[in-house]
């Protein structure tokens, strides 16, 4: 259950990047099984400017709270704002309508330098 398409962290964020230089980041099916059953998202507002590894929010489940962090530096241009009553989405569709923000990176190059799907998967059987 770790899409090809996608390029992930090592703190179980995925990446989703369609050319358009906006990128969709969301947390990992892995992630999210981890965290239990979420009942609570804090994400930033857009236009807030993120770095590459620093915390942009915070996921609240059952069992704890857990950061969310940058996978790429730049300007968040979209939070997902269902999850604010929804956050349960995560749990059932991380990969779809469960995504937390997009960002617009200031180095679009910078999300080939993430983990690769198979890479990942070694990370998460390891």
């Amino acid at each position: 259950m770790i899409p090809e398409d996608l390029r992930y962290t090592a703190e179980h964020e995925w990446v989703a990047g369609d050319g358009s230089g906006v990128v969709r980041v969301g947390i990992t099916h892995f992630a999210q099984d981890a965290l239990g059953d979420i009942v609570y998202v804090q994400l930033p507002e857009e236009g807030a400017e993120v770095a590459a590894g620093d915390s942009l929010g915070e996921i609240e489940s059952t069992k704890s709270v857990s950061e969310i962090y940058a996978p790429v530096s730049g300007v968040v241009a979209a939070r997902n704002e269902a999850l604010v009553d929804a956050p349960e989405v995560i749990n059932s569709d991380p990969y779809g309508a469960g995504w937390l923000v997009e960002i617009t990176p200031g180095d679009p190059v910078a999300v080939d330098g993430l983990l690769t799907a198979g890479a990942y998967r070694e990370l998460t059987e390891s």
